[in-house]
């Protein structure tokens, strides 16, 4: 259904009806709105109002009470005109700080404790994906000898990130031939995104002049390239990180069996919930995704409040995941304030 305009009454109302449903999880009624919000008008012209906004796509009439509930429409119009985004608190920004920027250093690490908190001081489930190393630039590489058959290939990314692959080889190479073969890939491959690297490395090298000795390692990045420079599908920081979900379950919405079962379908689906996650970080800022808007039915009855944040030229996404029932002022101020802290740490 297409929005429909609102009179002024009916944006005071509506906005009245979903800060009474986020708060107490019951329908609203005419009666409650009157008394809580006082907005200036008798219960029968709230009633009135209710009625209107219902009629038009706003607010539904769950079959047991004679309240109101807000549609995924009404939350649509409250994030994008009518809410007023709360402050973080002193105290918020000192347990995210505290939290997030003790313990380990790595990335992941980091991240993990950022999710974590964003759990605990939105009631939601906190989620976060590492930088997209596909989209990394490489600076330079090295090759290094590990053993008669095996070397390590090291591509140091623009920003700082270093990404280590094991290159297996079919007899001992000679130094020389290794100082050859990285000296050629150095100069066609630097400067590209391992995404191109990946797309277009047996083109760069196959012409390239090389010694005799080195003929045969070179061979083996020509044929083998596209799949020693996917880095897209490997563990570590490109992974989706989950806090807890105990806070989560113990909102109304999860009291029935089927919204549980909801839940845990999209916990137990990591890798759909990655490529979902990582597909905005493609969006600079916050992203609010509510309901039916998700084209993924496991997402239906969720709202994902995500906002990217930035690690030297690499960008990934944190957030949080919850029912379409949440405190979108104070959920939207924890999570924008999150990613700039974390682009502060990772820079």
């Amino acid at each position: 259904m297409a929005q429909q305009p609102l009179t002024e009454r009916e944006r005071r109302v509506l906005e009245a009806v979903i800060q009474s449903y986020v708060e107490t999880a019951e329908p609203a009624g005419s009666r409650t709105i009157s008394r809580r919000f006082g907005l200036g008008v008798s219960p029968a012209t709230i009633r009135n109002t209710m009625s209107d906004l219902e009629e038009k796509g706003y607010l539904f009439h769950p079959h047991t009470s004679a309240g109101r509930v807000p549609t995924d429409m009404a939350y649509r119009v409250y994030v994008d005109s009518l809410m007023r985004v709360s402050p973080v608190s002193t105290q918020e920004k000192d347990r995210l700080y505290e939290h997030v920027s003790s313990g380990g250093t790595a990335i992941e690490s980091i991240l993990r404790r950022a999710a974590q908190m964003l759990g605990v001081l939105t009631q939601e489930l906190g989620v976060a994906v590492g930088p997209r190393i596909e989209e990394a630039v490489l600076e330079r590489l090295e090759l290094i000898r590990v053993s008669s058959e095996r070397m390590l290939l090291v591509l140091r990314l623009r920003g700082g990130a270093v990404h280590s692959i094991f290159v297996e080889v079919r007899s001992e190479m000679a130094e020389t031939a290794l100082a050859a073969v990285a000296l050629v890939l150095n100069e066609r491959l630097g400067g590209l995104t391992l995404r191109q690297i990946r797309q277009t490395i047996p083109d760069r090298l196959r012409d390239a002049p090389t010694p005799a000795e080195a003929r045969e390692l070179l061979n083996i990045f020509v044929q083998e390239g596209d799949h020693l420079f996917d880095v897209a599908g490997t563990s570590g920081p490109e992974s989706v990180l989950l806090s807890g979900t105990s806070k989560l379950v113990e909102q109304p919405e999860f009291a029935s069996g089927e919204n549980m079962r909801r839940l845990l379908q999209l916990t137990d689906m990591p890798g759909e919930l990655a490529m979902l996650l990582r597909g905005r970080s493609e969006t600079p800022g916050l992203t609010i995704t509510i309901g039916n808007e998700h084209n993924d039915p496991a997402l239906a009855s969720f709202t994902v409040v995500t906002s990217e944040y930035h690690a030297g030229a690499l960008s990934g996404v944190i957030g949080v995941i919850g029912p379409t029932r949440m405190p979108y002022d104070k959920v939207v101020s924890l999570v924008n304030h999150t990613s700039r802290m974390l682009t502060e740490l990772l820079d």
